[in-house]
Formats: C-alpha cells, sequence, structure tokens
C-alpha cells in the first residue's frame, strides 16, 4: 500500500487505523500461531522471561524490565519493532506523526481540513517507529512532554493563546511508536509525575494549553533493582500506572551463557579463522562470571554483567593473537595461562565491596580466575582433598613427586607451541592423566588439560605457582610458599 500518496486513495483502500498496542497483540497472536521466533538471539529466556513479555502484550500493558545490568533488557526493548506494522500511513510533514485518518495535531487537522482527500501521506516503516531515551538527572518536562516556544512565538506572529506556539517534546513526537525510557530511577520524581497522565489517560497537558491528545505509545521502561536504593526510585504512582513488571536474569547455566558469549563477542574473521579456542577455556570464562556474582568481594546488588564475559573472551583470543604474531606464527590456539589477557576486561565490569576495594580490583580479578580454575577442576577430576581424607591413591602423585624432587617448569607467555609442548610433556604422568579424563579430545586440548592440571594442581595447594614477569613458574609448593603473591591470587600455603 506505500504506493498510496493520498487520503483520498488510502480511503480508497479500505485502510482501517490500528492502536499501536493492538497491533503488536495482532502480529504476536500470528507470530504464536506461525511458531515463529519473536525474540531472535535471546538466549535463557525462553521459558520466563519471553513468556511474561507476550502475556503482557497480549494484555496491551506498558511494561517495565526490572533486572541487574547487561541482561539484555535494551536489546529485547529494540527487538519488539519486528511486532509492528511493517509501514503506517502518516500525515506529510506532521511533528505528531498523525494517523490521516484519526489526525491529532493542529497541523495535521487544518491541513485535511483544507485539502480533503488531496492531504498528502507518506509511510514509516517500523524501523523508524522506536524512540529510546536514556534518563538521566538533568532531563525536564519540556524534554520529554513540551513546552512554549517563544521564537517559533516571534517568527510566526502567534498570540501565546495559539496552540501553534507549542514545541512537543520527544514523547509526542513518539506517537504511534514504541517509546522506551532506559534507567528510569534516573529520573528525578518530579518528572516521573510529568508521565501519570500520559500512562493511565494517555492525554498530555503543556503550559496550561487545554490539550487533549490522545497519544498513542507501546511505553517500555528499563530499570535496575540497584536503583532503588542508591540512585533514585520509581515513584509509587508511575510504579502503579505501569500494566507489567518483568524480572529478567542472568543465564542460569554456563552453558547458556557460552551461548551468548559466542554470539556476542565481536571477532575479527582473521580470529575466528586462525586462533581457536577450546571448549575447557571457554567455560572457564564464563565460570569466572558465576564466580564472581557469588564472591564476597563484588557488590551483589549491582550485578555482573553478561558483557564481563564478553570483554573476557575477546580479551583472550587478543592474548593468543599477540603470542601468535610476535612468534611470526599462523595459526595459534588459547591457553589457560592466557587467562591472565582477561584481567583488564573482569577489572571494569565488578563494583567491589568495601573489602574489595581493600583487597584492590586485580587482585580480585585474579582471585575469581584462579576460584574459576578450582571449581571446574573438581568437574572433572576426583577432589583432592576427598581422596587425602579417604587415603585412596591419588591420580596426582607422580605429578607432585616430580616437583618434590626438585624439578620446575616455566610456562612463559609468548613461548612458541613447541616449546610449550615440549615443557608440558616434560612432567612424567601429566601426558597420562590428561589422556585419562579427557580421552577424546585432539592434541592442542590434550594439551590445555594438561596445563590445566598444573594451574589446577596449583590452586588446591599441591604444587607451588609462581608469576614471573613474563609466564608461570611451576615448582614445589615449599618453594614458593614464601611469595607474597601469586599469578592467580595469594600465594599457595
Amino acid at each position: 500500500m506505500i504506493h498510496i500518496k493520498t487520503l483520498g486513495h488510502l480511503k480508497e483502500s479500505g485502510y482501517k487505523s490500528k492502536a499501536i498496542k493492538d497491533e503488536l497483540r495482532d502480529n504476536l497472536i500470528d507470530k504464536l500461531k506461525k511458531k515463529e521466533n519473536i525474540f531472535k538471539g535471546i538466549v535463557g529466556y525462553e521459558d520466563t522471561v519471553i513468556p511474561e513479555i507476550e502475556r503482557a502484550i497480549l494484555s496491551r500493558h506498558n511494561m517495565n524490565l526490572l533486572g541487574l545490568r547487561g541482561q539484555a533488557k535494551t536489546r529485547i526493548a529494540r527487538q519488539m519493532i519486528e511486532l509492528l506494522d511493517e509501514y503506517i500511513p502518516v500525515v506529510e510533514n506532521s511533528d505528531l506523526n498523525d494517523d490521516p485518518l484519526k489526525p491529532l495535531s493542529t497541523f495535521a487537522k487544518q491541513k485535511i481540513e483544507e485539502l480533503g482527500d488531496l492531504t498528502p501521506i507518506t509511510w514509516l516503516h517500523r524501523s523508524e517507529r522506536y524512540v529510546e531515551k536514556l534518563a538521566t538527572p538533568d532531563v525536564s518536562v519540556a524534554d520529554l512532554i513540551g513546552d512554549v516556544d517563544p521564537i517559533k512565538a516571534a517568527n510566526l506572529k502567534l498570540s501565546y493563546a495559539d496552540e501553534r506556539v507549542i514545541h512537543y517534546g520527544i514523547i509526542p513526537r513518539s506517537n504511534r511508536c514504541i517509546f522506551v525510557i532506559n534507567e528510569l530511577p534516573d529520573l528525578q520524581a518530579r518528572i516521573q509525575v510529568a508521565l501519570f497522565n500520559i500512562l493511565q489517560e494517555g492525554d498530555i497537558q503543556i503550559r496550561g494549553f487545554k490539550l487533549r491528545i490522545a497519544l498513542d505509545i507501546e511505553f517500555i521502561f528499563t530499570a535496575n533493582p540497584e536503583d532503588y536504593t542508591n540512585r533514585g526510585s520509581i515513584v509509587t504512582p508511575l510504579k502503579d500506572r505501569i500494566g507489567s513488571q518483568i524480572l529478567t536474569h542472568y543465564p542460569k547455566s554456563i552453558e547458556l551463557s557460552k551461548q551468548i558469549t559466542a554470539q556476542e563477542a565481536r571477532l575479527t574473521s582473521h580470529q575466528k579463522e586462525n586462533i581457536s579456542v577450546g571448549n575447557l577455556l571457554a567455560t572457564l570464562i564464563e565460570r569466572v562470571a558465576f564466580e564472581a556474582r557469588e564472591s564476597e568481594f563484588v557488590d551483589s546488588k549491582s550485578g555482573v554483567s553478561a558483557r564481563l564475559t564478553i570483554s573476557a573472551y575477546e580479551n583472550l583470543v587478543s592474548t593468543a593473537e599477540r603470542r601468535m604474531l610476535i612468534n611470526n606464527e599462523t595459526k595459534t590456539f588459547a591457553r589457560v595461562s592466557d587467562l591472565m589477557g582477561i584481567i583488564p576486561a573482569v577489572n571494569g565490569k565488578i563494583e567491589l565491596v568495601y573489602e574489595g576495594e581493600q583487597e584492590g580490583a586485580a587482585i580480585v580479578a585474579q582471585n575469581l580466575v584462579g576460584k574459576a580454575i578450582r571449581n571446574e577442576f573438581l568437574e572433572h577430576f576426583p577432589d583432592p582433598s576427598k581422596l587425602k581424607k579417604k587415603k585412596e591413591p591419588s591420580p596426582y602423585q607422580p605429578i607432585i613427586n616430580w616437583f618434590g624432587e626438585g624439578n620446575s617448569i616455566d610456562l612463559m607467555l609468548l613461548e612458541t607451541e613447541k616449546s610449550y609442548k615440549n615443557a608440558l610433556e616434560t612432567i612424567p604422568g601429566l601426558n597420562d592423566l590428561a589422556a585419562s579424563y579427557f580421552p577424546k579430545v585432539n592434541k592442542q586440548d590434550k594439551l590445555i588439560a594438561m596445563e590445566f592440571i598444573l594451574f589446577a594442581l596449583a590452586e588446591h595447594s599441591l604444587i607451588g605457582k609462581n608469576q614471573l614477569e613474563r609466564g608461570t613458574q611451576f615448582k614445589d609448593i615449599l618453594g614458593s610458599m614464601f611469595n607474597e603473591k601469586d599469578f592467580f591470587g595469594e600465594s599457595q600455603n
């Protein structure tokens, strides 16, 4: 129908106007019947958040997405435009996206009265019907709703009693659109009050003008629970006017988290082709975030964003790539020691409590990596402490004994693949142990498993581990117990 250019032709076509909430509802119904995936790329919400959003749309509700940082709230809101009709007609040059069959603004009404069926119309694509505003303390009522424009009044020689002196704010200009306010609690309370009528009655008031503009908007708000106590709050009458409040959450399993990271990590084609990341390392990246969410040093109210693992994954690949470039290699794979490269990504993504600030962000990040290695080790290998209590033979004893005889190895960050392999294979029993618990992996993944065993045994205080200037040294536990700091945390004692 986008070939239709006048109001008269629009009427002849049989076009019927539809409120945006009905539009969303009808298109959702159609997609549900066809079993189409509505929110593409949203992982882990299939049985929780997405059904609640669909119920809210079917109920024609405005909604508030409430959750901690990095839980895809804004991404969900942006994808809702896929539930809009592809095109809608609007009166040409109207500020309020006026429906030609149901005009709101004075401009559109006068234009239709003047030109009748010859009134020109244009078509608005659904991609242009999404408006997003970040709530900040400096946002004013004039920004959102509108105000009298004295310059406009002077230029057009209008009386201040004339509606045409009004400059409409971002909300009226979003008529027939999805309008999103991110971080709603950051809006000052008096600004939130200005939204009451819009949400409940669908009208606006500007500087005493007797306006009743029945705006047609789907409101979506996002908020972080932390804001309720730290930066601001959503005033109770406003919460009461929002039809549905939907709680978001972090991935409930490491596998779901890995899917999100793999989907969102921004890697170049060169990185994808030449640098491989084994399943074990991908799992360790996710486990760091899970450990952070449980850490006593990290503020749980602030949350640990999914962006942590995405950035960490990108840093892990870049750490391996840097070594590959320096060694003039054409291909490489990420190693456990490359996890040192993710520390900057972790540092900036966690909010620390007082005790964490005392430790320092870098030390907390290193400890989180160490805990991830320690706990992931227990998913694959026998718990060394339980073996000791039961006085059962330990599969780790040949490795421990070798270091106990005074032997040590240095795994340097820029070590070539050949010297890396030779160093690991020097340790008796290490290859056999890795092969026993990772029997079906390729050569690269077996080397990673061997290195992983060394780091994990150090985390369980069975061998020593010292940080070198450009790598890590593994030795007898007694040889490193007096070092002040270890590579992934405090020295082993």
